[in-house]
């Protein structure tokens, strides 16, 4: 079998009435594949999106069917893809990146400090970077191609992006994409947190199933989607340690230029390090070592 569709870490798979999404073991910053390898963390992917999923379905339905290879054709029966793969309901998905912030961070962070504004939604006064929003806000970004960066949209454009494609339907589907966006991200932030790991910001995608009801697709809380600080040692006002790759963006801030991205590569210790953090997360969530 051959991916039909191969993104900057899934390959996912045409299986008739379903599709088959694996996760690899490449990493991506800035809109890069790297040289690396990371290995593990495309079953930390899979495993923790299913984790979510399960937890979640009574807010919105998932695309997920089953992560058990023996479920999917044999060609899927091999050691390389145990773990790491999901067999999905196929999807209409949705041209809008459900992007919530509960915390001021990066991006958002960096705008704040010129004007006010994230995402241009004026914040209050005198916040300080890492700090805890008074409510979270939903910033919709469109679906960029591999090596384009997405770019942050107003809720009023993302009505207009899905009106484009589903005439009559652009508001009804921003709002409860909007809705259930928050909804599921107060609820696994909450339980999260319980479990000393705060989501700082994270994204969600979106489609519609044979029936046209919103479903939730792709991946879900994952360190790939999704900023995890530790509760320990939290403190506003300062960059926080963080359970993602941004330990691996980080690095490549500080020791490559722009101009050499076709061959970025991390070092081995952060390969290490990386996955450390990947599984730590998983454990702490979960309360479950990895079983792959």
């Amino acid at each position: 079998m051959k991916p039909i569709k191969e993104g900057k870490v899934r390959e996912i798979y045409d299986n008739g009435d379903s599709l088959i999404m694996v996760a690899t073991d490449r990493i991506s910053c800035f809109d890069v594949i790297l040289k690396n390898i990371i290995r593990k963390k495309g079953s930390v992917l899979t495993q923790m999106s299913r984790f979510w999923f399960d937890m979640t379905k009574d807010i919105v339905p998932n695309h997920m069917i089953t992560t058990d290879v023996n479920e999917m054709p044999e060609f899927f029966r091999k050691p390389e893809y145990t773990g790491n793969s999901m067999m999905c309901k196929k999807l209409h998905m949705l041209p809008i990146e459900c992007i919530v912030r509960g915390y001021i961070t990066g991006s958002g962070w960096a705008s704040y400090q010129k004007n006010g504004t994230v995402c241009g939604i004026t914040l209050p006064e005198g916040l300080k970077e890492s700090e805890k929003l008074p409510q979270p806000i939903y910033t919709p970004s469109t679906k960029a191609e591999i090596g384009d960066h997405d770019e942050n949209i107003s809720f009023e454009r993302s009505v207009e992006v899905l009106e484009k494609e589903f005439p009559g339907k652009g508001q009804e589907y921003a709002e409860k994409l909007r809705d259930y966006t928050i909804a599921l991200y107060v609820k696994c932030a909450d339980y999260a947190r319980s479990k000393g790991i705060i989501i700082a910001d994270t994204k969600f995608e979106f489609g519609l199933d044979e029936n046209g009801n919103i479903v939730i697709g792709d991946e879900m809380l994952t360190p790939d989607s999704s900023r995890f600080w530790p509760v320990d040692g939290y403190e506003a006002g300062k960059s926080q340690p963080s359970f993602d790759k941004q330990f691996a963006r980080d690095w490549l801030k500080k020791n490559v230029d722009e101009s050499t991205k076709d061959s970025w590569t991390l070092p081995k210790e952060v390969e290490d390090k990386t996955i450390e953090k990947y599984l730590q997360a998983y454990k702490m969530l979960t309360g479950k070592e990895l079983e792959v």
